[in-house]
Order: C-alpha cells, then structure tokens, then sequence
C-alpha cells in the first residue's frame, strides 16, 4: 500500500480505537486493529465497528481500563467502553473446531500478531493496522483480493472450513454483501464440504442469512448457495423450488421467483424480505398437473405459512417476528377489484390488521414485479389503497375492540360469558363492517338481545358461522 493511502486510513480511523491501541503499547503490549474495520477501511468505506487485537490478556487489558465488559473472556475477548464506543478487544489467540457448532472447542493464546491473522477465514479479512506506529500488516494479500474483488481462504481451504463450518456460509455472505467472487480452489472446498454445515447452530446460521438477506442483491447469495449446496442443508424448503415451472404469467421457476421477489422487497425491511422469500415454499408440495398440462398450486399460501412457519421456528426467529411473516404469506394472494363494496374493504382491514397493510402492499408489489422480472402496472393497487384511506377517514369500526359495546355491556341484558358472548360479539362485528352506522351502544344492545334470544338462548351452545 502506498504512502498516501496509508495517511488517507490513519486519517480516518476511529480515534476511541486509536486511543485503546496506544494505551496498551505504552503499557508494553502489542495493538492492532483487525477484520472488518481494516477491509473498510482499505476499501475507503466507514466501519460501522471495531475490532482490536493485543498481546495483552483479558486481565492486563482490565486492569488498563475502568469500564471493561467480559463478553468473551474464556475465549480472550473483553469490550472495553470508552465515551464514543464500544470496542471488542481480543488477546491473540488460535482457536480448535468448533464441534458444537457454537464455539471453538479450546482456545489458544499466542505471541504474534501474524499467528492470530493467520487463524481467521478470508484474506480480506487478514489484514491489521497499527495506529501507533502506522504500520499495515497484509501477510496474505488480503489488498490485493480486494482490489481484484475475491473471496481467499487463508491457507488450505479445506482446513478453514473444517475449522468452522460458519465459514461457508460466511464467504457466500461476503460474495454478497461485496460483490465479490469465490476463487476456485475456496469454490471447490466449499461445495466439499457444504454437508458440515448442518453441524452449525440454529442462531449462528440465521445471523448470516439475516445479513444476505439485508444485502442489497441478496440473489446472488441464494444462487451460490444453492449451486454450493448449502441451501440445501440450511433451506431445504427453498431449494425445493429450483426446475419447479410455474408457467402462465411467471417467467421463472419457484426457487427463482421466490429469490427475486426477497429482492425487490425493501432491504430495510427484514419482515417483508422474509415473507417474499418464504410467500411461496409451498408451490412444490402442492403443485397439481392436469391433463392439459395446466399447473395449480391449491392453496399454497396456506401451505407455505405453515412450512414458513416451522422454518422460521426451527431457525430460532423469535416469535413475534414469525407471526408477523407468516400473517403476510397467509393474506399475499387477496384480489382486489374496483367494484369491491366498503364492506369488502372493511372486512379486508379486519382480517389483515391495519398496522400490515403496508407491509402485505410491499410483498404484493415485489411479488408482481418477481413474475417476469420486469415493469408492472400498479394502479389497481394505488386505487386500493385510496380506497382504505378513504374507510379510515370515516373512523369505521375495523376490529372487536372498536365495537360501541364490550363484555361488560352485554352482561347488563343477561347475556352471559363465555362462548355464547363470543358469538354474540362476533354476530355484531359482523353487523358493524356491513353498516358501520349501527356500531352505536344502544343500537348494538338491541342487536344482540334479538340475535341472543332468537339464536343462542336455551340451546348447549358451540361457536358456529353466524354471518
């Protein structure tokens, strides 16, 4: 790297990490900035953190500082938290398999700041600056790899992966989020050992697909995964889509439909990129063929909700995040036309949830696009959502809690609780989408006690259709 460059990095780098590193060299021990802030750095992009590595141990490096945080401390590792920042600092160290999948099996504190690079997965990422002395450390061409666009493994790259299985998944993420390519010899080691990568936590794996997910082309890291065969270890419900034609309007099969559409989704919405991934895993389990030839999916929005469903679970999403993706696979096909009633309207809002709207408008419009991969037409769409602006203007009744009367009122003309009420209070939100101007405490009373007694009163009830 030449003079100017190396000013241009010194220049810019974080001041809290250069203040950590020379404190810990006037103490007589070793500093060094490592992994991605230094490739950000080389690559003239803000890192959005930074990592350290000394000779110092965890205890030296405490003793050094008055706000220490062991995050990591059986593995070397401390926060050290200055003003501005929170930096990771990790005494120099080697680490054995992972055989959990978690965390290394042992850990191995060494003396040289080039024994530490030589220990991490990519090129790219074995780089380290000195702050002090301003010095950059490249033992493996990590500049070049960047400057070429590559994706290394240090070393063997049978050796790194069987290190850990993370790392496969990570040069797929890195490929992505960089645009880079996978050298042949790292491409060939991979594909070798795609099968580990089952060995791998839930939480680990879901942490990368997440950043894929959040890349701006998140495409070419689902088509590397499946040609590697990792898509196949860690989704297989995606990978089942690959060949399986959908025809008609679309113009890709299933696996590639699905990608494109996560793609044309926000990428800063995670909720949305996951339901336009997942919106259609079921096609292949229910495609039906006919004698013509003709290709049918019954209810595959169902079936793909569910499948979503225990993907999501078996990945470790939490909970509120799986409800919300699965809701929107389940309402992704509605079929709006213009000559829907207000009611039609009304009934769509209480089903899918004002606070989804925009969400499941996001996945239709991505998923249109994904069809053909071209210009789409979305003014039925602009006119739906006039609609709804327009309902919402007139501050209509759009779920159970919006009703004139609740429990309480209903026990004031003997109606009692339990399934019977229920079914009354369902019998009145029905009456409320159809004539919202019924939705008035004395009008619903008298409702209810016309519906209870002609309906209800004497009989063993059990909830039923009332609409």
């Amino acid at each position: 790297m030449n003079s100017s460059s190396l000013r241009r990095i010194f220049s810019t780098l974080s001041t809290p990490a250069g203040e950590v590193c020379s404190r810990l060299r006037n103490a007589g021990h070793e500093a060094y900035v490592v992994g991605g802030a230094v490739r950000d750095l080389v690559r003239r992009v803000k890192p959005d953190d930074y990592d350290l590595a000394t000779s110092a141990t965890p205890e030296q490096v405490k003793r050094l500082f008055r706000r220490v945080v062991p995050t990591g401390i059986e593995h070397g590792t401390v926060t050290v938290l200055t003003s501005d920042e929170s930096l990771e600092v990790t005494t120099f160290r080697v680490e054995s398999a992972y055989t959990d999948g978690r965390h290394p099996d042992s850990v191995q504190f060494v003396t040289t700041i080039e024994e530490d690079l030589a220990r991490r997965d990519f090129t790219i990422n074995g780089m380290a600056l000195d702050p002090v002395q301003e010095r950059f450390l490249d033992p493996f061409g990590g500049e070049a790899d960047l400057q070429t666009g590559t994706i290394r493994a240090i070393g063997n790259p049978d050796e790194r992966f069987a290190e850990d299985a993370l790392r496969l998944l990570r040069a797929v993420r890195f490929a992505t989020q960089l645009q880079f390519h996978i050298e042949p010899d790292t491409w060939e080691a991979l594909t070798r050992a795609s099968h580990t990568l089952q060995r791998v936590s839930y939480e680990r794996t879901r942490d990368e697909l997440n950043k894929i997910l959040a890349s701006e082309r998140p495409t070419v890291g689902f088509r590397l995964m499946s040609r590697g065969g990792l898509l196949q270890v860690i989704l297989p419900e995606l990978a089942a889509g690959v060949g399986i034609e959908q025809r008609g309007d679309h113009r890709f099969d299933v696996f590639e439909h699905s990608i494109l559409t996560c793609e044309s989704a926000p990428k800063d919405n995670m909720t949305v990129r996951l339901a336009a991934l997942l919106h259609d895993i079921a096609k292949p389990a229910t495609l039906s063929v006919d004698a013509d030839g003709n290709r049918t999916f019954y209810r595959h929005d169902q079936e793909s909700a569910d499948q979503a469903q225990s993907l999501l679970r078996r990945l470790r999403y939490p909970n509120t995040v799986i409800d919300q993706v699965t809701h929107l696979i389940r309402q992704h096909m509605f079929a709006y036309t213009p000559d829907w009633t207000d009611a039609a309207v009304r009934r769509f809002l209480a089903r899918v949830g004002l606070q989804n709207v925009e969400n499941l408008f996001a996945l239709r419009q991505a998923d249109s696009y994904a069809q053909r991969g071209s210009r789409v037409d979305f003014r039925t769409l602009l006119t739906f959502r006039d609609r709804i602006t327009e309902i919402l203007a007139n501050d209509h009744a759009l779920n159970r809690k919006d009703l004139a009367v609740n429990g309480h009122d209903l026990a004031t003309i003997d109606i009692p609780p339990g399934p019977a009420m229920g079914t009354v209070i369902d019998h009145l939100f029905e009456t409320v989408l159809d004539d919202p101007k019924q939705n008035t405490r004395p009008q619903l009373l008298k409702i209810a006690r016309t519906f209870y007694d002609s309906r209800l009163k004497g009989a063993n009830h059990h909830p039923t259709d009332t609409s």
